[in-house]
């Protein structure tokens, strides 16, 4: 730890979609066998660190199922918002957090009754009292930067101005009960509070897929110039199309479904009504990035990009999978799934459980540099 902050405590915490626990319990065990399971609620567990582990900052980078992580400090004490602030600053004592995230854990399984996962006006409320009690301790916190989240950006060294920074976390499991935190920004995911992508789905979006493509991309670091060409596997009725369209790129989509007509009606879109196993590969030939997200269990989805990447003159730059895990159990698969990519001469690839994924994961994949 720098001179300034104290020695981390005995604990971490993660959060993670509700219905991923085991998941990222198992995954956990695999990458830090020096943490062993505390306590856990749905979409929030604690580790305690073993005394002669030397556990890196950011021990969360490559763990596919973890939203948002850090150390933790325990719960805050009081009967009343205001009490629980005071407690915040007592418990982080003097580290020098410079951010505040504060963000509610999942009350439902990702797509329960349409449920999307993020802030509500109870967590905008409680980040009020905690900022007002900072103040009160002399604490100089900055304000919440939405920016890193806009795509297009430039490259994430030059545009993520919070690398390095220490944040105050307060993850609230319910009205009464705020588990307290800090971690330091190390990528753009850690940016975010709780690792919720900070946008929104627009009006004129055909369906969330717009959200989940935003996300992938800004995650991924992936930024495809203006007239390139992408492939879509699975862009009915073409919510990511949509967004991808919007950046400037040639896009096929290829699904047997309909596509909406505010898509079709776009110069730039072409729909190929097939199946992807149906589509001659010649289609692909000078394409520079694929993307796939289609209702079948993950080796089907390896299978036909597999078949595509290995057709003679298809030299992709990078792709973007959506997994589905039709089983929780397939999660345990990740990373073989990530390895059958890289042995089809992908140089650089990682998996992450987007805010707007459901039961699956997002696999990015390239050829020439590491997506951080």
């Amino acid at each position: 730890m720098p001179p300034h902050m104290p020695k981390p405590p005995s604990f971490v915490f993660m959060t993670c979609q509700i219905g991923a626990e085991q998941a990222l319990k198992r995954e956990v065990e695999r990458a830090w066998p020096c943490l062993r399971f505390a306590f856990s609620r749905a979409g929030f567990l604690t580790f305690k660190i073993s005394s002669d582990a030397n556990l890196p900052r950011d021990f969360d980078s490559n763990l596919v199922f973890a939203r948002a992580a850090g150390y933790c400090l325990g719960k805050a004490a009081g009967t009343t918002p205001h009490e629980q602030a005071a407690s915040i600053w007592k418990l982080l004592g003097d580290r020098k957090v410079t951010r505040l995230h504060v963000w509610p854990r999942d009350r439902y399984p990702a797509g329960f009754r349409d449920y999307e996962p993020g802030m509500t006006p109870q967590t905008a409320e409680i980040e009020r009292v905690v900022r007002e009690h900072s103040v009160m301790r002399a604490v100089s916190l900055l304000p919440l930067d939405h920016a890193n989240a806009v795509f297009p950006k430039a490259p994430m060294s030059r545009r993520l101005r919070t690398q390095g920074e220490w944040v105050a976390d307060v993850v609230v499991l319910g009205d009464d009960e705020w588990w307290i935190g800090y971690h330091e920004v190390h990528s753009l995911t850690s940016s975010w509070p709780g690792g919720f992508f900070p946008a929104e789905l627009p009006s004129q979006a055909v369906s969330r897929a717009w959200l989940k493509m935003n996300e992938a991309l800004a995650w991924s670091e992936f930024r495809p110039k203006k007239g390139e060409r992408c492939i879509e596997i699975g862009s009915a009725p073409g919510g990511a199309s949509q967004f991808l369209l919007a950046q400037g790129l040639e896009v096929t989509g290829i699904d047997p479904a309909n596509m909406d007509s505010v898509v079709l009606a776009d110069p730039h879109f072409r729909h190929i009504r097939k199946r992807s196993k149906d589509v001659p590969r010649r289609e692909f030939v000078g394409t520079n990035w694929l993307t796939c997200d289609v209702n079948l269990p993950p080796n089907y989805t390896l299978d036909a990009v597999k078949a595509v990447v290995g057709y003679p003159g298809v030299k992709l730059k990078g792709m973007l999978l959506t997994m589905k895990l039709v089983e929780w159990s397939l999660a345990h698969e990740v990373p073989k799934y990530i390895e059958r990519i890289r042995a089809s001469g992908f140089r650089a690839v990682r998996a992450r459980q987007l805010h707007h994924n459901r039961q699956e994961v997002c696999i990015a994949a390239s050829r020439y540099r590491a997506p951080r």
